[in-house]
């Protein structure tokens, strides 16, 4: 069966976006420990595109299935992880860039680069950090991997907070509220 990309986020309510989410089942890579262990070979570049020895991977779908063995260790070293071995990979910055966003009442729906949805909320935060000397949002996608925000989602996230409340600059997400840093 070939791989069909979910549908536009803006097409979607927030029960469709859970279900999607729900639907998406991820490899155990945390709890796989193989004793094998190289180089993938491969790199996450800052724009969020893949590599392999140098050559851009374009197949979506293999981008997709590549993400879906993805594991970061405590030291920050990340790695593609299956039962039998684990690769190291070189990523430049975070592996997702969230590419598109929807604000459904109080709930941001993100979709990522990788076509994955994240709902932000307790389990998936927004924080603001540096990236090339400017505060950007970052979302907590699964276990201590992250997406930053693209300049377009970055922009709607800010004017969505600055016309919600410019004293109280934040965004509210599954009845949390994080703050945005965007001067700096």
């Amino acid at each position: 069966m070939p791989y069909e990309p979910p549908p536009a986020l803006g097409d979607l309510d927030l029960a469709e976006i859970a279900e999607l989410v729900a639907q998406r089942k991820l490899p155990p890579v945390e709890s796989w420990n193989p004793a094998k262990s190289g180089d993938s070979e491969m790199r996450i570049a800052a724009d969020g595109r893949w590599f392999h020895q140098g050559g851009e991977i374009t197949r979506p779908a293999m981008v997709r299935a590549f993400s879906s063995l993805l594991r970061v260790e405590a030291g920050g070293n990340y790695w593609l992880v299956t039962p039998q071995e684990k690769l190291s990979i070189a990523v430049d910055d975070v592996p997702f860039i969230a590419v598109d966003a929807q604000i459904h009442d109080a709930s941001i729906a993100f979709r990522l680069n990788t076509d994955d949805l994240v709902v932000a909320g307790p389990e998936n935060r927004i924080e603001t950090r540096l990236y090339e000397g400017v505060p950007v949002p970052y979302l907590h996608v699964r276990a201590g991997l992250w997406a930053r925000c693209s300049r377009p989602v970055y922009y709607e996230l800010a004017e969505h907070a600055l016309n919600a409340d410019p004293e109280m600059l934040g965004l509210w997400s599954e009845g949390m509220f994080f703050a945005l840093d965007i001067a700096g």
